[in-house]
């Protein structure tokens, strides 16, 4: 009999994510087979499924902490924003529909059904489903409608985790308060709570767990210590893209506005010679920086028109004449041409812009967008290198000529005259080991190869025995329910 358990927050980014891909960890290591759920989530950060979709990056992580390939039915609904007040609306890993956010919230119930149908495939494979919320089910406003908290777990019938965030302070207030506010049906599917982030002796809060457990009956499921070693896990939210100091050797990132697929960083932070410093809007990109990495975008005109706001362009050029190297990565590689062409209006406006002029190339927008998972070939070395695209519009000119990737038999990529300039569409390819320590050879590093994928793995064995210290995990079991 297949059972689930839903894990929302008392508010957003109180570590939802990271507490499915332990716990999920940890279930499977007793036996359990267990598959990663999150009805609705928001992130430009997605990544590509086999099978041509996108999900948000964090159901891909939790996938990998159960030995799965990351499908889209994990999530059915992802929105990716493109402006200020509008996204993308993402169904079943293809794109649905461009919304304002108040047209999506009179349409958001309409997808409920897709939701469900997801849900029930994974339901009728899987012993356990941990499924995450978004946000916080105490945003009773958009209780009419909602699909990603109490709507989900009252159409399913799903029991509810809720989880407090200490870090942030006023804990108590956040799930008593969430209980006091929820309407009584919503407030009766949450079976049990916990404390996560917290950081001294865990023993000065047991008064604050009976506080809590008296004022709302829910079952006490423990207080979760900070873990030290999340930053080593793919970040999903843009909130979670930090600077790391390590190493002698800087890359410098500039924070676009609609920054994403930042996953590209997570193996250069991970390695202990390398610093990586993102540069918040304000900023001037630093002068000693080896390599000014410009990552991906969700809009690439509005952020090449942020870039240049900040000065940034004046700054690339002045490190380009020192003799610095630039890599753009799909948004980035775009920006780097000399045009970037969207008759169209695809992201936007119909517009024609100059790009940065650093290679001779120019993109086109087109309106379908490329979804696939590749394998390519570095062509210095000959190194594979396994990743993913999820672009729209092609790029062509004379420095494609100069490709350094072999993709399905075609050149990928461009790079300037003297190789201190290059730019892909291959997202993804620093987990490659072997080109990582390539690459960085280049920057005067010279590394022996090491294995990235290894290393989130032995993370998330961590982790998952992080929980098993800290959590009640047969308590969190006993409260999970049949579907």
């Amino acid at each position: 009999m297949t059972k689930a358990i839903m894990i929302q927050g008392a508010g957003s980014n109180v570590g939802k994510s990271m507490l499915v891909a332990g716990i999920a960890r940890a279930c499977v290591r007793r036996g359990i087979s267990v598959a990663p759920f999150k009805p609705q989530n928001m992130s430009n950060n997605a990544a590509v499924t086999a099978d041509g979709g996108e999900i948000g990056r964090a159901q891909a992580l939790q996938a990998l902490a159960c030995g799965l390939d990351p499908i889209v039915d994990m999530n059915p609904v992802l929105l990716k924003p493109e402006s200020d007040i509008g996204a993308q609306v993402i169904v079943h890993g293809k794109r649905f529909a461009t919304m304002k956010a108040r047209d999506y919230g009179k349409q958001k119930e309409k997808l409920l059904p897709a939701v469900l149908e997801s849900f029930n495939r994974l339901a009728a494979t899987y012993d356990l489903i941990i499924i995450e919320g978004a946000g916080s089910p105490a945003e009773v406003n958009l209780r009419a409608g909602d699909i990603a908290n109490m709507g989900f777990a009252s159409a399913a019938n799903v029991p509810v985790v809720l989880i407090g965030d200490i870090d942030r302070g006023g804990v108590i207030a956040q799930l008593v308060g969430t209980h006091s506010v929820l309407p009584d049906d919503d407030r009766g599917l949450i079976r049990g709570f916990g404390i996560n982030k917290f950081r001294g002796d865990p023993t000065l809060f047991a008064d604050g767990m009976n506080i809590i457990q008296d004022a709302t009956d829910w079952t006490p499921l423990g207080i979760i210590p900070w873990f030290a070693d999340a930053w080593k896990l793919p970040a999903e939210d843009v909130m979670d893209v930090a600077s790391r100091k390590g190493g002698p050797i800087k890359i410098a990132v500039p924070r676009l506005n609609r920054i994403a697929n930042f996953d590209d960083l997570d193996p250069l932070s991970a390695t202990a010679e390398v610093s990586v410093e993102i540069i918040e809007a304000g900023r001037p990109l630093p002068g000693d920086a080896d390599l000014i990495l410009i990552p991906g975008s969700k809009s690439t005109i509005a952020d090449l028109a942020h870039f240049r706001a900040q000065g940034w362009d004046i700054d690339l050029a002045a490190h380009v004449r020192r003799g610095g190297r630039v890599l753009g990565i799909c948004g980035g590689y775009q920006m780097l041409g000399k045009r970037i062409i969207d008759d169209d209006g695809i992201e936007g406006a119909p517009a024609r812009v100059d790009g940065l002029g650093l290679l001779d190339i120019e993109t086109i927008m087109k309106q379908q967008k490329r979804l696939v998972q590749s394998t390519a070939i570095y062509l210095p070395t000959g190194d594979t290198v396994t990743g993913y695209e999820i672009h729209i519009g092609e790029t062509s000119g004379p420095d494609c000529d100069r490709a350094w990737l072999s993709l399905d038999g075609r050149g990928e990529g461009a790079a300037s005259s003297d190789g201190r300039i290059t730019g892909c569409y291959l997202h993804g390819l620093f987990s490659a080991d072997a080109f990582r320590a390539a690459f960085l050879a280049q920057l005067g590093l010279n590394l022996p190869v090491t294995n990235y994928a290894q290393g989130v793995e032995d993370t998330l064995d961590a982790l998952a025995d992080h929980l098993e210290t800290h959590m009640d995990i047969d308590a969190l079991l006993s409260l999970a329910g049949p579907v």
